[in-house]
């Protein structure tokens, strides 16, 4: 009983660390004032600045732009890589599985600083010019993403039946029809979740984007690309964070929750989907 109220009291503990800073900034979100902790009436004021703040406006579309190109292309080299690793040798799959999970398991630093030394060290050394635009950015959010794909389609690999895809071959498929039609369905939603998992990454992502960033996008005026998370850091060395920001972190945090419940309610369909079938089987 003691172990049971002790464990409680833990999680309540655990959960109130992590959610009550942002109740907290949503709450201030619904006043003007421009330090967290001075009330000066309620008001939606920021949230109609908000969206008449160019600068934050275009830190936004950029974001989600990196965000989504990044991840559409992270998603597609996780997959393919995924399903070549598992159809590999024994000895291949091994391999590919450790190198994938150097990036995973390595300190954002580390790939950030080499990503750098590619993109603008070394070409400034022998082209006397920097590589650095958008190209380089989305390079660097896709070898962020692309690992974290590789291991939620992993798991839906080795849960589906093998047979199937020789079945398929065997009944006159080509290769890439049975990979389209049979492997792509039993492992889409770990083709999802990974797709999700790189849109978050990408959206978080602060230690990349400074490093990789250049000019381009809808940043046209300035020498880097700026992201939401390459404004809250330029705005924290200047002085206090636009009041506007906490704002946006609201909406970002209610459509994450939405997204979840979402994707919450969609499994819990399809995992009541699949057991109706099988009772039918039966």
């Amino acid at each position: 009983m003691v172990k049971k109220i002790i464990g409680q009291c833990y999680i309540w503990l655990i959960l109130i660390l992590m959610y009550l800073p942002i109740l907290v900034l949503i709450a201030f979100s619904f006043t003007k004032a421009t330090n967290v902790g001075v009330w000066t009436g309620f008001s939606f004021d920021l949230y109609g600045e908000l969206f008449q703040n160019k600068e934050v406006m275009v830190a936004l579309a950029n974001t989600l732009i990196i965000a989504f190109s990044s991840a559409i292309i992270a998603t597609i080299l996780g997959t393919l890589g995924a399903i070549g690793a598992f159809y590999a040798n024994k000895k291949f799959r091994k391999a590919f599985e450790f190198v994938n999970q150097i990036p995973v398991v390595n300190a954002e630093i580390v790939m950030a600083l080499s990503l750098a030394i590619m993109f603008a060290a070394l070409p400034s050394l022998l082209f006397k010019t920097d590589l650095r635009s958008y190209w380089t950015l989305l390079i660097g959010h896709v070898v962020l993403g692309a690992p974290f794909v590789f291991i939620s389609v992993k798991p839906k690999l080795q849960q589906m039946d093998p047979s199937m895809y020789e079945a398929a071959i065997d009944l006159g498929a080509k290769p890439h029809q049975a990979l389209w039609k049979v492997t792509l369905p039993e492992i889409l939603p770990g083709v999802f979740s990974g797709f999700l998992l790189a849109i978050t990454l990408s959206l978080d992502d602060f230690v990349i984007s400074q490093f990789t960033t250049g000019p381009g996008l809808l940043s046209a005026g300035d020498p880097k690309i700026v992201t939401l998370s390459i404004l809250v850091q330029d705005k924290i060395k200047k002085g206090p964070i636009p009041p506007v920001m906490r704002a946006m972190t609201t909406i970002i945090f209610l459509l994450v929750v939405i997204g979840v419940i979402g994707v919450s309610i969609y499994r819990n369909y399809q995992a009541k989907h699949m057991v109706s079938k099988k009772v039918r089987r039966v």
